[in-house]
């Protein structure tokens, strides 16, 4: 059983440094620079760093603001200029509220029938596979339910500490919660040669190495992949169930991406769905967390701080736990479950507000599959850049060429050579993204995380851009 941590004093999940360390830094200094009319070879910072759709120019999904407009507001419930699939949600959310107000504190867990309605968008996601409201938590951001779950998973000292697999490359978010509660990395590599496959091979060899200074207990998968916007077969998913099943590892599925696949052929299973077919065996016993946002997809709504999390199979006694350490932080924000509801209750056929709905979401996906497309086709043109297929999520991750003396040019600055790499293009482009060391990756190679949401027009713009810095860089280097 795992012994449940006091969290006091603990900082709760967020964006890690990584995401907004020194190359944000910069880009800030540039950008006031910008604004006194210091001359640079660009006009404005292109913010390609993180998955901030809204940030970029994505339209609100419509009747999402809709129905939080009216739970914030009640009195338009009256308006006319309101449909009335919008003001039957908000009514029932309202409903759930203390004093009929998104102002009161809901219950730690969240909102009841916010948690039966996630409960029924998964069963319908999972082609009937039940799924019970209480094994529901509404969670500030899918940040905050990773953050509790290891929270009440750490425990023991010394070789008995707990062990944390992770896949290299990862979501910083992962090795700071890791760090900040003294619990044990244990990383696991994807596979690039091969789309960032993972392989369970691999999985094996790292928690056999792990044993020796710590105790593995959880595993955690990113599925699409963040960074590397691979999206996993069944087949795979089905072999880390097992692995999982075979060593007793609590899975973590981290399933915010699961709107966003785009590739031919690939297709998103949920670990709960495979877990389920696979038999009581596996469903019975595997204990698995897996969290969802309205940050990603198609909403792109990362300010609400919505999410929640599923968590099967725990024992009783941790189960309470998990509520005692969840009731400290009172509930997540009442406004973010609110928007949470309608990414698991939107309109459907013969609702008012299903035609506008489907076209606005679709446009958001269609124009992702477009932009994915495009950011690997332009990187595999330019000379010393490989990129992987974007199968999902809202990344590339490519792997760049760094010759000898950037290298060393690098170490003479104290910076990581793609660090170095991606200081100079924000100086010479105004592009801001995030350094491959970030995340981690294998010795020796090198890369950078660009978020594929700016507007098309200017995505051709910034390939463009890069394409002529990395020619000159290698010029320059060679």
């Amino acid at each position: 059983m795992h012994r449940f941590v006091s969290a006091a004093g603990r900082a709760a999940g967020r964006v890690p440094a990584s995401l907004r360390g020194p190359i944000v830094h910069k880009a800030g200094e540039i950008e006031k620079e910008l604004r006194k009319g210091i001359k640079k070879p660009f006009t404005e910072v292109i913010k390609a760093n993180i998955g901030d759709a809204h940030a970029m120019g994505q339209r609100p999904i419509t009747f999402l603001r809709q129905v939080v407009a009216l739970c914030t507001y009640p009195n338009l419930l009256d308006s006319p200029s309101f449909p009335e699939d919008a003001k039957k949600r908000a009514r029932r959310i309202l409903q759930g509220c203390g004093g009929n107000s998104l102002g009161a504190y809901t219950a730690s867990q969240g909102i009841n029938c916010i948690r039966e309605d996630v409960a029924s968008y998964i069963e319908r996601r999972d082609g009937g596979v039940p799924a019970d409201p209480d094994n529901i938590y509404l969670t500030t951001g899918a940040s905050d339910g990773i953050t509790s779950i290891l929270k009440i998973l750490v425990s023991g000292g010394g070789k008995s500490r707990t062990g944390v697999m992770i896949p290299i490359p990862q979501y910083p978010l992962y090795s700071a919660v890791i760090s900040e509660l003294d619990a044990i990395q244990v990383n696991y590599y994807l596979d690039e040669e091969n789309c960032w496959s993972l392989d369970v091979n691999e999985l094996r060899r790292s928690l056999n190495e792990a044993k020796a200074y710590c105790n593995p207990k959880v595993l955690c998968i990113i599925n699409p992949g963040n960074p590397t916007g691979q999206v996993q077969s069944r087949k795979c998913i089905e072999d880390v169930i097992h692995f999982a099943w075979e060593e007793k590892l609590f899975l973590l599925a981290d399933e915010v991406y699961q709107d966003n696949v785009y590739s031919e052929g690939c297709q998103f299973h949920s670990f709960k769905k495979v877990l389920y077919e696979m038999g009581p065996e596996y469903s019975n016993n595997v204990e698995l967390a897996s969290f969802h946002s309205t940050s990603k997809g198609y909403m792109g709504e990362c300010g609400y701080r919505g999410g929640y999390m599923e968590v099967l199979n725990l024992h009783p006694d941790i189960k309470g736990q998990l509520v005692k350490l969840l009731s400290v932080r009172l509930c997540p924000p009442v406004s973010g479950q609110a928007a949470m509801d309608i990414v698991v209750n939107p309109p459907v056929p013969g609702e008012e507000s299903y035609s506008q709905f489907i076209k606005e979401k679709e446009s958001v996906l269609n124009n992702l599959a477009k932009k994915a497309k495009l950011a690997e086709d332009m990187f595999n043109k330019v000379p010393g850049v490989h990129c992987n297929p974007l199968q999902g999520a809202l990344y590339a991750f490519p792997r760049i060429f760094i010759p000898s003396k950037a290298i060393e040019e690098a170490k003479a600055h104290k910076m990581a050579p793609d660090m170095f790499y991606c200081m100079k293009l924000l100086e010479e482009t105004g592009i801001c993204v995030v350094p491959g060391s970030g995340f981690g990756q294998r010795e020796g190679t090198y890369h950078f995380r660009m978020t594929i949401l700016p507007q098309i027009d200017k995505l051709k713009i910034l390939m463009e851009k890069m394409k002529d810095f990395h020619i000159k860089f290698l010029e320059k280097y060679a």
